[in-house]
């Protein structure tokens, strides 16, 4: 419950108060969530100093994930573990907004029942996840032994992934670490960015992060650079806010500040979201113990927006 300390409408406060979209706000208000002096508020209704305003948010409902045909790309499948390559433009799991065509609804058509069940209904098997416009390899676990064993060697690195990636500019080292916390963007709530301890609205919130990058190519005539990274952490996007905090943000990825060099500009087909691809992903066998390296090669746009950087580095 707030008191409204200026003149506005509820909806404003409604989205400033709760850290919520005005859209969201705005459907809050609609379903009855708000009240604007113990009475159902309105979306354009004014508020004035001293009045009353209360938001009381839905309990959230999870709805079990369906099976889908939808096909996949296993890398590798066996009874306790499967290796999938997931596309650009694959969400993992249903959430708002994506409640069908996820990866978890390609499991459940592949697998049946065997998934693990520690992750819900909406996330059977998954253990670990990447970003819808990221590709790459991604386990799931198909029983809950399997999901611990993996969740356990998540958390003492001993599962990890090696990416690829293209970043604007040049990295004028050869390798070099980010060691900056990361934590949610304190105005853009799609957005993370590095908070620093102290910083108001928000640096109590975030976590430790460290990305380790080194370069694999340079593009000195068209601003580019090709890199690897592996992470010591798991935060969101954090790859991504990582080389954007350091001044080299991917190629394509315009929720970070890529996407406005005259090479993106000039070929817009092959910018289906940022250039990051899990390219490799190590692991223990969660049965056996065995170390297993899984590869899977860059995407076709990804090749391609290289060999045209290379064409134009050799003209």
């Amino acid at each position: 419950m707030r008191r409204r300390r200026g003149r506005g409408s509820s909806r404003r406060f409604a989205a400033s108060h709760a850290g919520v979209s005005r859209a969201r706000a705005q459907k809050l208000i609609e379903d009855g969530y708000v009240t604007l002096n113990g009475r159902a508020a309105k979306k354009n209704e004014k508020t004035a100093p001293g009045d009353r305003v209360e938001i009381v948010f839905p309990e959230t409902e999870d709805a079990e994930a369906a099976p889908e045909d939808i096909p996949l790309d296993v890398v590798y499948e066996d009874g306790d573990i499967i290796v999938v390559n997931k596309p650009v433009g694959m969400v993992v799991h249903p959430a708002p907004g994506h409640a069908s065509g996820t990866l978890v609804n390609a499991l459940l058509w592949h697998c049946g029942d065997s998934l693990s069940g520690i992750g819900g209904v909406n996330r059977p098997g998954i253990v670990h996840r990447i970003d819808r416009d990221t590709s790459g390899l991604i386990c799931a676990a198909k029983n809950d032994a399997a999901h611990a064993s993996l969740a356990e060697q998540l958390s003492t690195h001993a599962m990890h992934r090696e990416y690829r990636m293209i970043v604007t500019g040049n990295l004028r080292e050869d390798g070099g670490t980010v060691d900056a916390p990361i934590g949610r963007h304190p105005t853009d709530r799609k957005k993370m960015a590095v908070i620093r301890p102290g910083t108001k609205n928000g640096g109590s919130r975030a976590r430790e992060a460290v990305t380790h990058w080194s370069v694999i190519e340079r593009f000195p005539f068209s601003g580019f650079t090709y890199a690897g990274a592996v992470l010591e952490t798991g935060r969101t996007h954090q790859i991504r806010v990582h080389l954007a905090y350091i001044g080299h943000p991917l190629m394509g990825d315009t929720l970070y500040g890529g996407g406005h060099t005259a090479f993106e500009r000039h070929h817009p087909a092959l910018l289906e979201g940022q250039m990051l691809h899990a390219a490799a992903l190590i692991l223990r066998h969660p049965r056996t113990g065995e170390e297993m390296r899984f590869e899977t090669p860059l995407p076709e746009n990804f090749e391609a927006a290289l060999a045209l950087l290379r064409a134009k580095e050799d003209s």
